[in-house]
């Protein structure tokens, strides 16, 4: 069936925002745009029906300062299936390495008008920073240990997809909480729809204020997996240096690891996973591929979420 004829206006009921800063800026009827296009754009990517190129002749610049796979490439894959102009920045061989300033780079990007910038960055507060020196639209891939905003979209769109009401579901997210703008995003917006949060992870590995968030701390694994319905796993960010912070990975894996064994306390829990994943360390390989993991599902609802936001906010 053709993916041409369904009306984008009889879904956006108010104009969408002109900038994707982070969940915490979005409001529930946002979400709620972003997902009812998210699962007109699945169905279409699924049976590999056309895309109608209703972005074409717009133009957008992947300013990815950070290493990324699954962001950037279905970003890229996103903006070409919706007929975008996209250019790819590689930051290595720009002149930042030859000493010029982040915001002398912006300043240029600015010159040539494009209309839209998706950027990555290692310093939290970067998209915001560049709402304020450009006229793009900005589109933050993750900034620093701050949101991660269209991963957050992703994971929730993934829940939902699965129980239908979120309302009172229970989901934890365990592991490197002080270093993830995943676990930020994720609590923003599933606090948005009454979702019961809690995390699991070492004490090193929790942040002072994680309880002013209103989430539940578990102390151990096992516990949260008995009184979860979803478990988030995140890794451990060793490029932020969190492995400092552990004794060993061995010894996170022995306390804090996602083992066949541990998920028989709950034998219907639902695992998610942002990737990418350190297989034995936060997550043992079995687990990743068994009937509990949605891990692979939420790229593909990662593609169709980041059609959603490109259209919605070409349309404001």
């Amino acid at each position: 069936m053709e993916f041409l004829n369904w009306n984008v206006n009889k879904i956006i009921k108010m104009n969408f925002p002109n900038h994707l800063t982070g969940i915490r800026n979005l409001d529930l009827k946002d979400i709620n745009s972003i997902f009812q296009l998210t699962k007109k754009y699945k169905s279409s990517i699924i049976n590999k029906t056309p895309f109608e190129k209703s972005l074409n002749g717009k133009s957008v610049i992947n300013l990815f300062l950070e290493n990324s796979t699954r962001t950037r490439t279905s970003f890229e894959l996103a903006e070409k299936k919706l007929g975008m102009d996209a250019v790819n920045f590689n930051g290595q061989s720009s002149s930042l390495s030859k000493g010029e300033s982040f915001l002398d780079t912006l300043k240029n990007i600015e010159a040539m008008k494009f209309d839209y910038i998706v950027i990555r960055h290692s310093d939290s507060g970067i998209a915001e920073f560049c709402t304020k020196n450009t006229t793009s639209k900005i589109i933050n891939a993750g900034d620093g240990i701050n949101e991660h905003p269209t991963q957050g979209l992703l994971d929730i769109y993934t829940l939902k997809e699965e129980f239908k009401e979120l309302e009172k579901l229970n989901v934890c997210i365990v592991g490197d909480i002080s270093h993830s703008r995943v676990a930020l995003s994720n609590i923003y917006g599933l606090k948005k729809f009454g979702v019961n949060v809690s995390v699991c992870g070492p004490i090193s590995f929790m942040p002072k204020y994680i309880e002013g968030l209103g989430v539940t701390v578990y102390t151990t694994i096992e516990e949260a997996i008995k009184k979860s319905d979803a478990l988030n796993i995140l890794r451990v960010q060793l490029e932020r240096d969190a492995g400092s912070l552990l004794p060993s990975l061995s010894e996170f894996s022995k306390y804090y690891g996602i083992t066949k064994k541990r998920l028989s306390l709950n034998p219907d829990i639902k695992i998610l996973h942002p990737g990418p994943m350190n297989i034995n360390v936060e997550i043992d390989y079995d687990v990743s591929v068994s009937k509990n993991s949605f891990i692979f599902g939420q790229v593909t609802n990662g593609l169709a979420v980041k059609c959603a936001i490109f259209k919605l906010m070409n349309n404001n």
